[in-house]
């Protein structure tokens, strides 16, 4: 049974925040997706979007008192089509709602004079069974009388009444009616409209849930951007509810950039080591989502921003570590993450029995297996999580985060995991997720040497290059990473967004796990020379994009 109910929905902790008020209503869930444990919550979908999430009942707010201060708060374009959105179907729904009323009042009109109907004929029946009684026998007379009261009592209802004294009741619980489906008055939330929604389908979108042949697999969509959506922007994000036979789990995916107000700031102290490209957008979003955090870098000056922001400053690792329950490290490569902890005032230093340690970097199984191994001798916890994404994906707290090692600490680490990335995955013991990193930026980077390659050999052939995008995006190929490189090789403009030295580093650390295993990689380790020569071209600071330059010199 569908119902909707007009909200308007406060996605902060007890105030607006980065997140301001959107204008929703209440549906019913897909039948595959679980409902979330914990707090009461209903299943939003928000208007002027394709978005929706299952939202606490007490971020939920009745819309017309709550208009005008919405308005106030909100100026954007988008949001403005959201109202007209709200509006258009109240004028929608009120129309329905006459229509609906006039029907109900012409039936009742109808069933009103069949009424009538059916009690002058009953009354004209029992006159004429009154003139004849004397005539009949006195035992007849009464049968004739039950066997006429039951058929006027029938003649009086109509065909649905009757449908429905006739149809079988269930046992067990007492049939729900619509009552049962309203909002209790004393929540936050108050049902505006009445009526029930039978057959409601929202019109199918880029960004409509996918269907997946894994049934641990649900989908939330919390695609709220502020660039144009067009059909390969759409980003599906994959809630997985519990656990697949091979003990990979993934927490509930959180959005930045969307409308999402669950996150509740664990009251742990938070450190954080290593302020470059991904570090910057993971520490803002942790301070924008109240965690409290400390902050040390390698240059000093990249602290003073977010000093600014709410941090506080540490003079060493060690001391970040002793002075924080959980430190997270995010540097560039095996050498810096072993530096960071076994160096002069590193990170083992400040180790003792109940600190815990989360590496973010990009390694190899080798390097984080030896860095857990010290941090545990020494009484720590340890965590690997490398991220999937670049600059603008930890801007917007969009990163996938790949965890293996202690799952005590994995859950502790939830509500950053949450802040900081729109999906994160428990795959098993130390080692694991830098293996599967490696295998993620193996392919990403082999992919980018293909487009380099395709976009090169469309300029030697005669052909446009903005159309061979444009038939791309409009293909399977088609996703946000294809048009933004492209943008970047047609534009000219290799700002890194994702080192290219990065890149051809974990190509080399991939080659080298297919070589532990005696695994071939030949189109890996073709796109590495491709990446060793742009490298050789100094193109080792610009983007992975610049590989394209590797193919025109």
């Amino acid at each position: 049974v569908w119902f909707q109910c007009l909200i308007l929905s406060f996605f902060s902790r007890g105030k607006l925040g980065r997140y301001p008020p959107w204008p929703g209503k209440i549906v019913n869930p897909p039948k595959d997706l679980k409902k979330p444990r914990g707090k009461k919550c209903f299943f939003v979908k928000f208007f002027g979007t394709e978005d929706h999430a299952w939202i606490k009942v007490e971020q939920l707010k009745p819309y017309h008192p709550h208009k005008e201060e919405m308005i106030k708060i909100n100026k954007g374009k988008r949001f403005q089509q959201a109202v007209d959105a709200v509006e258009e179907f109240l004028r929608k729904t009120k129309g329905k709602d006459q229509a609906s009323s006039h029907n109900s009042t012409e039936e009742k009109n109808r069933h009103n004079s069949s009424e009538e109907r059916g009690k002058q004929s009953a009354g004209e029946e029992k006159r004429k069974a009154s003139l004849s009684e004397g005539k009949v026998k006195k035992g007849t007379g009464e049968g004739k009388k039950r066997v006429s009261s039951v058929s006027s009592e029938r003649g009086s209802k109509s065909p649905l009444k009757r449908a429905q004294d006739q149809s079988p009741r269930k046992r067990g619980r007492p049939p729900k009616d619509e009552k049962d489906l309203t909002i209790p008055e004393s929540s936050t939330v108050k049902r505006v409209m009445t009526g029930t929604v039978a057959g409601f389908k929202w019109p199918p979108s880029a960004s409509e849930p996918v269907k997946d042949s894994d049934p641990h697999f649900h989908h939330f969509l919390l695609s709220q951007t502020e660039k144009p959506a067009v059909c390969y922007q759409a980003i599906t994000k994959k809630l997985k509810v519990c656990e697949e036979e091979t003990g990979s789990t993934s927490i509930q995916a959180a959005d930045s950039t969307a409308v999402n107000g669950s996150i509740t700031p664990t009251d742990k102290k938070i450190g954080f080591l290593g302020l470059g490209l991904m570090g910057s957008g993971i520490v803002s979003n942790l301070l924008k989502m109240g965690h409290t955090v400390t902050v040390w870098n390698r240059t000093a000056e990249k602290c003073d921003l977010f000093i600014q922001e709410g941090a506080r400053l540490g003079r060493t690792p060690a001391e970040v570590v002793s002075t924080c329950d959980i430190t997270f490290a995010c540097v560039s490569d095996p050498k810096a993450a072993k530096d960071l902890v076994l160096g002069p005032s590193g990170v083992l230093q400040g180790i003792r029995p109940g600190k815990c340690y989360v590496d973010m970097s990009t390694v190899d199984a080798d390097t984080v297996t030896e860095l857990a191994q010290v941090i545990v001798s020494r009484g720590g916890r340890f965590l690997e999580a490398p991220v999937s994404g670049n600059q603008q994906l930890s801007n917007d707290g969009m990163l996938v985060i790949l965890a293996a090692g202690d799952r005590g600490l994995y859950e502790d680490c939830s509500s950053c995991f949450q802040a900081m990335g729109k999906t994160s995955f428990f795959l098993g013991e130390v080692g694991n997720a830098a293996k599967m990193m490696l295998i993620v930026n193996m392919v990403q980077g082999s992919f980018m040497a293909t487009i380099a390659e395709g976009l090169t050999l469309a300029q030697v052939t005669g052909q446009s290059q903005q159309t061979l995008l444009d038939i791309l995006n409009q293909g399977q190929l088609a996703s946000i990473f294809l048009d933004q490189k492209c943008q970047n090789i047609l534009q000219g403009n290799f700002k890194p967004d994702f080192y290219l030295k990065y890149i051809q580093k974990d190509l080399r650390l991939a080659i080298a796990l297919g070589d532990s295993v005696n695994h071939p990689t030949p189109m890996a380790a073709a796109a590495n020379e491709v990446y060793k020569r742009a490298k050789a071209l100094d193109q080792s600071d610009n983007d992975m994009s610049a590989v394209y330059r590797a193919y025109i010199h």
